[in-house]
């Protein structure tokens, strides 16, 4: 006891006196907090953290955690970070949360949240957040979040959303249903462009872009229950017409048949700044790289408009995003991953890095995300849809991901791909 009044008084001092030394002495790079603190909480982040590879970004993430950790002087976080590959890393952290020696806190992807929850590994949130800020949350966040018994189990702080992103003095009128994304990428073609481009290659990207089509005519990948039902009765319809829909953009040429080779999102942008294509499908995030990678003039040319439905009324865009979750059982532990969450994370963290928060209120709290862009985002996010909650979703896109290779290169029909597709998913969904 006196060991931790003396490590808070210290840091105290350190705090109010001298914030240089301070920040040197319990910002380290694998720890926030004093080295003999008398509590530990491990901590696993991605690149939204202080080891971001932007200097300013980091920086940023730093003064967070050290203002973060003023509030706990008897808390130090060990902080551990993940490599680029998050498929990975993702899924060698629900191993190590199934066999009890995961981090006490974490990144966890909104793409495979639902995993770690039906493996019953994450604690539970739902004591750390009032019914407001709950309330306050977009409905796929909220519903993301929850489990079947309306236990909060992770707090999704940050999403995004796809886009059509379009060059006004080539395309200047936005592009409303698919028939006329079709002729526009037409015309764009005969003014020397390539066509409309997109994710189509091996690439779970691939498979969300696309994902908002056939959400858009209403199509369900899996039932309440999590068994796909994508290849059956009405569903299968919708597919077929939202494949076919693509494929025809290529056959028209309105798109080029190398967009099966794309698999980055950083490829659309490089196409941009080359001035190849006028028109692409892309997330909300890449507005502000275009900025940064045109020359003032060119970025004055582009814009973007929601992802052209079926109809004008049939809107549907891909949203994903990260959480942050405890997979402690130490109460005191889950507590303090709740508040990383909330004071680092929900709000700070968004307008620090501009990444869309979850929470409506928060486009009006933070300057940044006043701008007539930014509201553009936030109104579209009221037609977001989240990847589905069920432990079958990767083998669904990798089978997506298969498919429409083999159906935009013309090695298959889109109803012979369809049906191999939905095949060895519930091969795949037996195993489970």
């Amino acid at each position: 006891m006196k060991r931790a009044f003396v490590s808070a008084l210290a840091l105290s001092t350190m705090l109010f006196s001298v914030p240089a030394a301070f920040a040197q002495e319990i910002a380290t790079k694998d720890r926030i907090g004093l080295a003999d603190a008398p509590k530990t909480l491990t901590v696993r982040l991605t690149n939204d953290s202080p080891n971001n590879a932007n200097p300013e970004i980091a920086k940023g993430y730093q003064s967070l955690f050290i203002d973060f950790i003023k509030k706990h002087p008897d808390w130090k976080l060990q902080m551990q970070f993940m490599s680029t590959d998050i498929g990975t890393e993702q899924a060698k952290m629900l191993e190590q949360a199934k066999a009890g020696n995961a981090p006490d806190c974490a990144a966890v992807d909104s793409f495979v949240l639902s995993q770690f929850m039906v493996n019953h590994v994450l604690a539970d949130f739902t004591p750390y957040f009032s019914k407001d800020e709950v309330a306050d949350l977009f409905p796929f966040i909220r519903s993301g979040i929850t489990d079947k018994d309306q236990t909060i189990r992770a707090w999704w702080w940050d999403t995004d959303l796809r886009v059509l992103y379009r060059n006004k003095s080539i395309v200047p009128d936005a592009p409303q249903t698919w028939d006329d994304l079709k002729k526009a990428g037409i015309a764009s073609v005969k003014e020397g462009m390539e066509g409309i481009l997109f994710n189509a290659g091996r690439y779970e990207g691939s498979t969300f872009d696309w994902l908002a089509n056939y959400w858009a005519l209403g199509g369900k990948l899996v039932d309440d229950s999590g068994k796909p039902v994508f290849g059956e009765a009405e569903n299968k319809e919708k597919f077929l017409k939202a494949l076919t829909y693509y494929k025809d953009l290529v056959d028209s040429g309105a798109a080029p048949k190398r967009v099966t080779t794309i698999a980055n999102y950083d490829d659309l942008n490089a196409a941009a700044a080359a001035g190849t294509t006028a028109l692409f499908i892309g997330g909300n995030w890449q507005l502000a790289q275009l900025k940064v990678t045109l020359d003032e003039d060119e970025f004055a040319n582009w814009t973007f408009s929601p992802i052209p439905g079926p109809t004008a009324d049939q809107r549907s865009t891909g949203t994903g995003g990260w959480t942050i979750a405890s997979f402690s059982k130490d109460k005191d532990k889950i507590e303090m991953c709740a508040n990383l969450a909330r004071d680092i994370y929900m709000g700070p963290g968004n307008a620090l890095q501009q990444q869309l928060p979850t929470r409506k209120s928060l486009f009006d709290k933070y300057q940044v995300f006043a701008t007539d862009a930014n509201k553009t985002f936030a109104e579209a996010l009221a037609n977001g849809q989240a990847r589905p909650g069920a432990p079958i979703y990767p083998e669904i896109s990798n089978q997506i991901q298969i498919m429409m290779g083999d159906v935009l290169s013309g090695t298959k029909q889109p109803e012979q791909a369809l049906d191999a597709a939905f095949s060895a998913t519930m091969e795949a969904y037996k195993r489970l």
